[in-house]
């Protein structure tokens, strides 16, 4: 995971959910992001008995997502591109060493852990390393940065209006 962030920063939620806040506006990566919350929520939520199989569902999306977002950086001569494959390097090295450990017996909790520490790491990844990679994509793709809608799913207030509005 990125060592750079201070727990002091780390968000306190407990679960991914998909939401519009995940779109960065390069429609093949947004599918996959939206596959990869779904994964995580998966993990989060198996039970003991299924958590190997759980996590093995998970490492078979994040390497294929990874690869797929790696070959976008190499063919494209994506500028940051290895601070990028690092911290895929890194997850994937976790996921691997996790599954090690649950077939030499450890407890389904490592898992979890390792699926609360993605829910942390992923809206960062996001935010910062994924959508530079979508505006690059997108400007080399369509000629510009992507327009991004974002529904505001807020409850209304008292008066009928949406609330920071």
């Amino acid at each position: 995971m990125n060592q750079e962030t201070s727990t002091a920063e780390a968000p306190t939620r407990t679960d991914l959910t998909w939401s519009d806040a995940f779109l960065l506006g390069y429609g093949p990566m947004d599918r996959s992001h939206e596959e990869f919350v779904s994964c995580v929520q998966a993990l989060l939520e198996a039970e003991d008995s299924a958590i190997a199989q759980a996590l093995a569902a998970f490492a078979d999306h994040a390497e294929r997502h990874f690869s797929e977002e790696n070959a976008w950086m190499t063919e494209t001569n994506f500028p940051p591109a290895d601070c990028h494959v690092r911290e895929h390097e890194a997850v994937l090295k976790s996921v691997y060493e996790v599954q090690e450990a649950l077939r030499q017996g450890t407890p389904a909790a490592l898992a979890r852990e390792l699926a609360r520490e993605l829910v942390r790491w992923f809206p960062g990844h996001a935010d910062y390393l994924d959508s530079a990679l979508a505006q690059w994509m997108s400007k080399r793709q369509y000629g510009g940065k992507p327009v991004v809608l974002k529904r505001r799913l807020a409850a209304p207030s008292a008066s009928g209006l949406v609330s920071g509005s």
